[in-house]
């Protein structure tokens, strides 16, 4: 693998133009492929499989102009008034008309009052609202809380929110903002009312900024610290541009991009730093040229970077035997991105470097090589190795305990959609999210979409069974509100909005869920019906549910193809095992900090997270692969330097000790890196991108500092030589990868050796 790599990094440092252009035409493709298709990604997202998918499925194929998205405005008034007085009612409805009068919007339900299950006539609802009147009439889909300071418009467009343009969610809002106009009125729209944004912004630009710091620090020169920076850029830019190429035609969520943006960027980065890092070594160290320095460092660095992209790759597309079409997508765009930022670092870095010549290193960096080499033996990484290995017992017991305290908070993790009641108080979805629970109750910010059909062979569902049917379940517990939004024309199929009590991500909402779908539930029975159930809070329950059913197939997945993948590269049984075992300890650890802060709220204002709330259901097992394939590539860098002295005549401890003071400084770099840019996500607006990058940012850290940096050399001065066993059976059928570069390096001594051989006999 090392000479392979030695030719390709050699053929690009002679021919950097011509790399160059290739990777000019990928860019070119991907532009095209945008400006001829444009994009389109959404913020819904569908869940194969599960019963509540199977249920909006059959309203979309019965009745379309149900299934349409829902959306609400919440209107209010200062505190102490009334928002029914006569000019701001004349306001309001005006206001509704224009918003019913649209093309895309449908039209509201007719229904019976005795058919809609009126919640003012339930006695046990602590706060009865009415509809809104104007001129003796109701508003259609305008509800007016008890206390007359809070209008509630609900309303269905004709088609999925994520299918309008632009100019309809405009058009909704210039009407709503209408009723404002010298009134006192503040319209709240809710969030399927606001324009798609890119939930990216200036953390983002705070990161790169740390990383940029961190590379000049590391590399000692700006012209080296620029050449990472640059090859993770044209990575993301055509494994983020390629999907929003691709999106017109697969199903992308708006998190997508974003996160083959985070992952490309901070890999990026981090595959270009070791092997920039490597030749500088390879100049200073060796005195070798920058040519011959660039292909080493691309031959023996680049095998790490191959097997550690190889491992995070892996971990990415077993994602794919979930089977949610979602999170499928996900995993291919982040592990495209990774592929191309391993195959950027070893075709266009040395390309780039062919360009930059000589100038990889000052003259000052040059002469002061001696001076560098005495300071290096004495470094922090020195000393750090050497107390961690003096005191490796009490190390990981410390070590052990710190992660399994932090780990704790990771039993009460609490799976879900996040609501608009984790934003931020100063948004108008947090805003709208309180005045619907002050005005309304809870459960009116997440209503369920029940369905029913006759069971066989009984006959159609009749309006009159409708009326029952609606009546029943506003008796069942935790039930506000019931309000038939249509039925099938052969009658079997009706569908009706039930409003909980409680709020969306509450237990006793899913528990009401739970009960709607039993089999052998009374009014069911008794009314000769199947009921169904789905919304945003029942297509929760099922993720959370069916990712809770896979999670342990795809950890056995890439636990076992990574071992197999570590056993290849450090061929030893001991090490892989030891790798896996510290990154569960990591990832637990990672689980419990995520939860303190969103469902348990701790230190929630340093992060801009208002109260607790659930964590989107797929983040940890999307979280587990991404750290799972990042923490390994720690462990290549780390273990590889440690094996290459090993395997160079130190043995013990003393293979442990060098090893770790010739690769911690640029690992200990590439993970402030990984951390600086996923940390620049946290702030984002978008609750889900906020998530992955907390749980990113302290899962690289964690594992990074406590596993990587702390735990391993402890546990490797204990287990001594014995960390490279293989049994005798197993050697033969390993193949020798070469990642230290040994085959690499008697191949350049020899082809040297003949070189001075022929130089003397031809007097050159």
């Amino acid at each position: 693998m090392s000479t392979l790599l030695y030719r390709l990094g050699h053929r690009a440092f002679d021919r950097p133009w011509f790399v160059l252009a290739g990777w000019l035409v990928a860019i070119g493709i991907v532009i095209a492929g945008i400006a001829l298709n444009g994009f389109s990604v959404n913020s819904g997202f569908k869940v194969d499989g599960t019963e509540a998918q199977t249920v909006l499925d059959r309203v979309t194929a019965e009745l379309p102009e149900v299934s349409g998205g829902q959306a609400s405005v919440v209107f209010v008034v200062p505190e102490g008034q009334r928002i029914d007085t006569p000019d701001r009612t004349e306001a309001l409805a005006r206001a509704i008309d224009a918003v019913l009068g649209l093309d895309q919007v449908a039209a509201p339900p007719e229904m019976e009052p005795d058919a809609a299950g009126d919640p003012s006539r339930a006695p046990e609802n602590a706060q009865p609202f009415r509809p809104l009147m104007h001129d003796g009439a109701p508003v259609p889909g305008a509800l007016l809380s008890a206390r007359g300071d809070t209008v509630l418009f609900q309303f269905q467009f004709k088609v999925p929110t994520t299918s309008l343009a632009n100019s309809d969610v405009t058009a909704v809002l210039d009407a709503v903002e209408r009723s404002e106009t010298g009134t006192g009125i503040t319209a709240l729209p809710s969030d399927s009312l606001k324009a798609l944004e890119v939930p990216v912004g200036a953390g983002e630009v705070i990161g790169l900024t740390v990383a940029g710091i961190v590379l000049v620090l590391t590399l000692g020169s700006v012209v080296a610290a620029g050449l990472p920076l640059v090859n993770a850029l044209v990575g993301v830019g055509i494994g983020v541009g390629g999907a929003y190429a691709l999106s017109t035609v697969l199903p992308m969520s708006s998190a997508t991009p974003v996160l083959g943006l985070m992952v490309g960027l901070a890999v990026g980065i981090d595959y270009s730093l070791f092997i920039v890092n490597r030749q500088r070594r390879l100049i200073l160290d060796q005195g070798l040229p920058a040519h011959e320095a660039a292909s080493r460092a691309v031959g023996t660095a680049g095998s790490a970077v191959f097997f550690a992209g190889l491992t995070v790759i892996v971990a990415l597309t077993a994602l794919t035997i979930i089977g949610i079409t979602m999170l499928t997508v996900m995993a291919l765009v982040a592990a495209s991105t990774v592929a191309l930022a391993v195959l950027i670092a070893l075709t266009l870095l040395p390309a780039l470097l062919g360009l930059v010549g000589e100038r990889i290193c000052s003259v000052k960096a040059r002469h002061t090589r001696s001076q560098r080499l005495a300071e290096e033996a004495h470094s922090v990484a020195d000393h750090w190795v050497k107390r961690v290995i003096k005191y490796r017992w009490p190390v990981i017991a410390i070590v052990a305990t710190l992660l399994g305290v932090a780990a704790i908070p990771a039993a009460s993790m609490d799976l879900g959609i996040p609501t608009a009641a984790t934003a931020s108080s100063d948004t108008s979805a947090r805003q709208g999210y309180d005045a619907i629970s002050r005005g309304f109750g809870e459960g009116f910010n997440g209503p369920l979409l029940v369905t029913a059909e006759p069971t066989q062979p009984s006959p159609p569902i009749t309006p009159a069974v409708t009326a029952k049917l609606t009546q029943a379940l506003q008796q069942q517990h935790n039930v506000a509100a019931v309000v038939p939004l249509g039925a099938g024309r052969s009658g079997r199929l009706v569908v009706l909005s039930v409003i909980p009590k409680s709020g969306p991500s509450d237990q006793a909402t899913a528990d009401l869920v739970r009960a709607l779908r039993q089999p052998d539930l009374d009014l069911a029975e008794d009314h000769q019906v199947t009921l169904g159930v789905t919304g945003y809070t029942a297509i929760s329950i099922d993720m959370s549910d069916k990712l809770a059913d896979v999670i342990p197939q795809y950890l056995g997945v890439i636990v076992l193809l990574s071992l197999l993948i570590l056993m290849l590269v450090f061929r030893s049984v001991i090490v892989p095992l030891v790798a896996t075992a510290g990154f569960l300890l990591s990832i637990l650890a990672t689980f419990g900090v995520t939860t303190a802060v969103f469902t348990w709220g701790w230190f929630g204002s340093l992060f801009a997270v208002e109260g607790g709330g659930p964590m989107m259901s797929f983040i940890p097992i999307i979280a587990t692969g991404i750290l799972y394939g990042l923490a390994m590539d720690y462990q290549v860098f780390l273990v590889s330097s440690m094996r290459d002295a090993y395997v160079h005549g130190h043995h013990g401890m003393h293979s442990v000790v060098r090893g770790f003071d010739q690769a911690s400084r640029v690992v200990v770099a590439a993970a402030v890196i990984m951390v600086a840019v996923f940390s620049g996500f946290i702030f984002s607006h978008d609750i889900v991108v906020k998530q992955l990058g907390l749980a990113l940012a302290v899962g690289v850290l964690v594992d990074a500092f406590f596993v990587r940096m702390t735990l391993m050399p402890a546990v490797m001065a204990i287990v001594d030589d014995r960390a490279w066993w293989l049994p005798r059976w197993l050697d033969p059928l390993i193949p020798n990868l070469d990642v230290e570069g040994d085959r690499l390096a008697t191949l350049l001594s020899q082809r040297s050796s003949a070189q001075d051989t022929w130089d003397c006999r031809t007097n050159r």
